[in-house]
């Protein structure tokens, strides 16, 4: 008998009649002859409203007292699912993380899931959550349900793993922005993986570094239509044939330039060990080449961390010999992606070309081996997104009007 494994975000879950869904999909994969766990998130805005909760009551709640209010949202919601299931004449029952045995190293003994199911119950496990070895339960970050079902499913040896979310799959560009965007069959984990550090908001990164590691082939569908949707595995060498397989965008990005630091050993350290200290995520890192013994580095970070990362340098700065810190907010990042670009030459040059052509000026470059990325004003990233987009053909065939309002 096959054994499936089913995650729900929390637009899947976020109302009584799209539980009720949920318990019908659920039932169904049963009865077409597999065994089914299930791993639901928190109904949609529910860890939001807990969070905000949270810090009405602390302005800053304890580690421990935060993690088991959070964890709550999942085994609400799991709860209401395995009632859905029993109501509608099945069998199901659900359980924590701990009771999963999910443990946050990310080692599962998942012997109680294996017999509920060998006595036909449609096991529903909370999502976002396990346990220490010492029982203390503990979160694993946003998008961590991601996490606990290809964890699940790697643990149990699942034939399938879907991912059912309120999107039809992995797009070449996010539809809200390229009307043209089309719904990809399958990716590579390295693909996936730079669209999600670019801004794609499909999958929780550490999910998809978890599948990669473990060889867990998943699939990304939508929950609320009867559709095949994208999978996820390792790469083929056919993928390679696809240049580029999709394009990612990050807003609320900013950029921080040093001037005229001491070209010397131990100075990017000095910088970026104060910025880790803040718990402050630094993404591209471009420094200059050093002139008269001097160097600029520059480097991204989020909107939002902006302030924080002025405070902590601007005296770091004069310490290293600086001539200023520049700083400048409402950029965004712009990332192609492909492992085709392993053994194809010239996509950078076709994007710098093309932005260049339509006056959209570059502002950093950083590359991997399979993605490009850029920073460019916030306010041209939309039309950029999409005449790179057109670039590179990644489209769909619209009619005409549709078209022309894609690249207005």
């Amino acid at each position: 008998m096959r054994l499936v494994v089913q995650k729900y975000g929390g637009t899947s879950v976020g109302t009584p009649e799209r539980i009720g869904n949920v318990a019908r999909r659920l039932m169904e994969t049963q009865r077409e002859g597999c065994q089914v766990v299930a791993v639901i998130s928190a109904m949609a805005g529910t860890t939001d409203n807990l969070l905000k909760l949270a810090h009405q009551i602390s302005p800053q709640p304890t580690a421990r007292e935060l993690d088991i209010l959070l964890s709550t949202g999942e085994r609400a919601a799991s709860a209401l699912t395995a009632m859905a299931v029993n109501a509608f004449g099945g069998q199901a029952i659900s359980l924590t993380g701990a009771q999963a045995g999910i443990l946050t190293d990310y080692n599962i003994s998942p012997k109680q899931i294996h017999e509920l199911l060998s006595d036909d119950y449609i096991v529903i496990v909370a999502g976002f959550q396990g346990q220490t070895p010492e029982g203390e339960t503990t979160t694993l970050g946003r998008g961590g349900s991601d996490l606990t079902a290809i964890a699940l499913a790697g643990a149990l040896n699942a034939d399938a793993c879907q991912i059912f979310t309120d999107v039809d799959g992995v797009f070449t560009c996010d539809p809200r922005i390229v009307l043209d965007a089309k719904k990809l069959k399958e990716l590579s984990y390295d693909e996936l993986l730079e669209m999600a550090g670019g801004g794609a908001k499909v999958m929780q990164s550490r999910a998809v570094e978890f599948a990669k590691k473990f060889g867990v082939e998943f699939e990304v569908r939508s929950s609320f239509k009867k559709r095949s949707g994208t999978i996820t595995r390792e790469e083929t060498p056919s993928m390679e044939d696809v240049v580029v397989r999709g394009i990612s965008l990050d807003r609320r990005q900013a950029k921080l330039s040093i001037a005229g630091v001491r070209d010397e050993p131990g100075i990017a350290g000095r910088i970026f060990s104060n910025i880790a200290a803040a718990h402050i995520i630094v993404d591209m890192i471009v420094q200059n080449a050093s002139i008269a013994g001097t160097t600029d580095i520059s480097f991204t970070i989020h909107e939002d961390e902006l302030e924080n990362a002025r405070k902590i340098l601007m005296p770091v700065v004069g310490e290293l010999g600086g001539h200023r810190l520049n700083t400048t907010s409402g950029v965004a990042k712009l990332s192609v992606v492909g492992i085709g670009m392993r053994s194809h030459s010239g996509v950078a040059a076709r994007m710098f070309e093309c932005l260049g052509r339509n006056g959209i000026n570059i502002q950093l470059v950083s590359t991997s081996e399979i993605k490009i990325a850029v920073i460019v004003d916030e306010k041209y990233a939309e039309r950029a997104a999409q005449l790179i987009h057109a670039e590179f053909g990644l489209g769909r065939v619209l009619p005409a009007a549709s078209a022309t309002r894609t690249l207005a």
